[in-house]
């Protein structure tokens, strides 16, 4: 029976970056994650979405960022198990027994990095024909260049609404960004740089209707206050209206939890022992659901389960030590 000294589970940019520092400190490691592919939400949800809250990274596409958080995981070969979802963890003698369907895999100690947990794009309540999903009304963008030319009506108001409008100028023909309200929620750079693009706002307005009108999509908008509507065409609407999510799965693992999020130290331990959370799954006071934060918040948990293992190794002083240590 193999028992590894820590299991991650999710296998988004702060769960793949979690495996790569416990490699960096000789954990014997393994990653686990529910879907058919490493990379979270920015790979699966985003691809062509522009992020730029990466340290030493000006901007970097959902894609890419997964392709090199993979290549850094590389370096220590860590064993990782796709589709596969951990269902119960229990406490076994001196390790956890995490089952996931008829297998059963075994650590010492886990590391929560599972997110929002399942996801899914908040639909358009407006009626419509929903054969129109993926091929006029997207929620998605997988290739930017499938608009390019394009007349391109966003609905949304927030970071990612706004930084697909900013992605989309300079390929669409026209962009329209539609939001219910006259301010936007975005990162205050992002809106300034919105506000001084080409980016027609329709504000504060809602859909109230959309049909297929010969090659367009005919976009019925209703203002919030009052009864004038304005109908918009375009060849695609891009639903930007976040992702609901279910964390369901961490109330089954018997965590304590605060508003459906891991309450944790700050060591970010939970309220089960030798389990530890990181990233957007959790809460404590100042917390910022920014995949930068999840980046620092895994060393410090990695650390502290190895100190607890292996109270006998050294601390590291920096990353490029424990890098030769593996030459």
């Amino acid at each position: 029976m193999h028992i590894y000294d820590i299991a991650v589970i999710g296998a988004g940019p702060v769960g793949m970056f979690a495996t790569f520092y416990a490699g960096l400190r000789s954990a014997d490691v393994v990653l686990i994650e529910g879907t058919a592919q490493v990379g979270g939400q920015p790979t699966a949800l985003y691809p062509q979405k522009k992020i730029y809250d990466i340290a030493g990274m000006p901007e970097i596409s959902g894609q890419d960022l997964g392709v090199t958080l993979a290549q850094q995981m590389a370096r220590f070969d860590p064993t990782i198990k796709l589709n596969t979802k951990v269902t119960s963890i229990e406490q076994a003698d001196e390790y956890l027994d995490l089952t996931a369907g008829s297998e059963h895999i075994y650590a010492r100690a886990v590391i929560l990095a599972t997110g929002a947990g399942a996801f899914a794009p908040r639909p358009l309540a407006a009626p419509y024909d929903h054969a129109l999903d993926g091929k006029r009304v997207l929620y998605t963008i997988t290739d930017l260049e499938q608009l390019r030319g394009a007349h391109v009506a966003i609905a949304g108001g927030g970071d990612s609404a706004i930084d697909w409008a900013l992605a989309l100028e300079p390929i669409a023909a026209h962009v329209d960004l539609i939001h219910r309200r006259d301010q936007f929620r975005g990162l205050e750079s992002s809106v300034t740089a919105l506000q001084q693009s080409h980016v027609e706002l329709h504000t504060p307005k809602l859909i109230a209707e959309l049909h297929q009108d010969g090659s367009q999509l005919d976009l019925d908008l209703r203002p919030v206050r009052g009864e004038e509507h304005e109908h918009l065409h375009a060849d695609y609407l891009l639903v930007s209206y976040g992702f609901a999510s279910d964390n369901k799965q961490l109330r089954a693992w018997h965590i304590d939890l605060e508003h459906n999020q891991v309450q944790v130290s700050r060591e970010f331990a939970t309220s089960r022992p030798h389990v530890y959370a990181i990233g957007d799954a959790v809460t404590y006071p100042g917390k910022l659901k920014l995949i930068a934060s999840g980046f620092g918040e895994a060393p410090t948990a990695v650390d502290s389960i190895m100190k607890e293992l292996y109270p006998q190794r050294r601390a590291p002083l920096h990353s490029s030590s424990m890098i030769q240590d593996h030459k």
